[in-house]
């Protein structure tokens, strides 16, 4: 078994060698894949889930574009999936766990040693990831498991998105300029990247198949979170009850999950979560229109018409004016 892993290694070390690659942000290169732009880990998780993931029709896929929302949508998911077995708050997993740890990356799991890890969830599993639609695993695109996806508006994403990789990047490694960002992201040149069709690939889905995937914006939840949270529910198979309703868990559901309760817990403020990451970056500021304090004129005008030219005729479209 581990002479085949190891040529196993080696053939997936081959393939990343042989790919395109540009300037990461927080990793030295990403890599043209299937597509998009991978750093070289996601790349081997990708491969290993797309060979060995066999999804259930139970599963639940929390999907989303890195910075757009994604602490948030897991916490939301896993408080209304389990609120039956959590009823009281006082022993609640999100008040002693990161949401990243309850409910895992895909490809991080496929990256390491994954079988153990699989074998031992609870069900509904609940996943996340960044992966693009068409490269999820086979079994999760043909399955009846559910993905729920979430996007935010491209001006914010890029701004959180830059914060959040200087803050992540090596010691050694000098600060990303926003002027030099900017370029990246206006190329598409990205970690799973260009943002433009990982965000219409989930787009389409939606669409077509609106039982399987469930399309959200992070602006929209911030403006009516009771009616997502009940959409969410609903399209999961588990709506609440009239009895719950009155009862408040929905607002109780809420404010477990908010920005200013999982920010303020000890849980968050220390430690290290996903990649080593601290988990204290997973919390800024979680404001929708932050963009206008950083972006110039021409920087507006810039992602203004790529936003027109890539999304236009498909119907999604995000409000780029202040």
């Amino acid at each position: 078994m581990a002479f085949t892993g190891e040529l196993q290694e080696n053939e997936e070390e081959k393939l990343i060698i042989s790919l395109p690659r540009e300037k990461g942000w927080a990793v030295p290169y990403v890599y043209l894949f299937q597509d998009f732009w991978y750093p070289s880990h996601a790349i081997q998780g990708v491969i290993n889930s797309q060979k060995y993931f066999q999804a259930k029709d139970g599963d639940v896929i929390v999907a989303s574009f890195p910075k757009s929302g994604t602490t948030w949508l897991k916490a939301l998911t896993f408080a209304i999936v389990n609120r039956q077995h959590f009823s009281s708050h006082k022993n609640h997993p999100l008040l002693a766990s990161n949401p990243h740890q309850l409910v895992p990356f895909l490809h991080h799991i496929f990256f390491g040693d994954f079988h153990d890890q699989i074998s031992n969830m609870a069900e509904p599993r609940l996943f996340g990831t960044h992966v693009p639609f068409p490269s999820l695993p086979k079994s999760i695109q043909e399955s009846n498991c559910k993905v729920i996806y979430i996007c935010r508006n491209p001006f914010d994403t890029f701004i959180y998105f830059w914060y959040f990789f200087n803050k992540i990047k090596p010691e050694t490694s000098p600060e990303l300029t926003m002027e030099e960002g900017f370029e990246r992201y206006c190329k598409g040149l990205i970690e799973f990247g260009p943002w433009w069709n990982h965000m219409l690939c989930y787009w389409k889905e939606s669409i077509d198949r609106p039982n399987k995937v469930l399309f959200l914006k992070y602006e929209d939840l911030k403006d009516d979170i009771s009616f997502h949270v009940k959409r969410v529910a609903e399209f999961l198979g588990c709506p609440f009850t009239q009895d719950e309703e009155i009862s408040g868990v929905i607002e109780s559901v809420i404010n477990l999950s908010s920005f200013e309760k999982m920010k303020d817990l000890e849980v968050n403020k220390s430690g290290t979560t996903v990649l080593n990451i601290e988990k204290k970056y997973f919390f800024r500021k979680a404001e929708v229109g932050d963009w206008v304090n950083y972006f110039s004129l021409p920087m507006r005008e810039t992602l203004s018409k790529i936003i027109e030219d890539k999304l236009s005729g498909s119907g999604l479209s995000f409000k780029t004016c202040p």
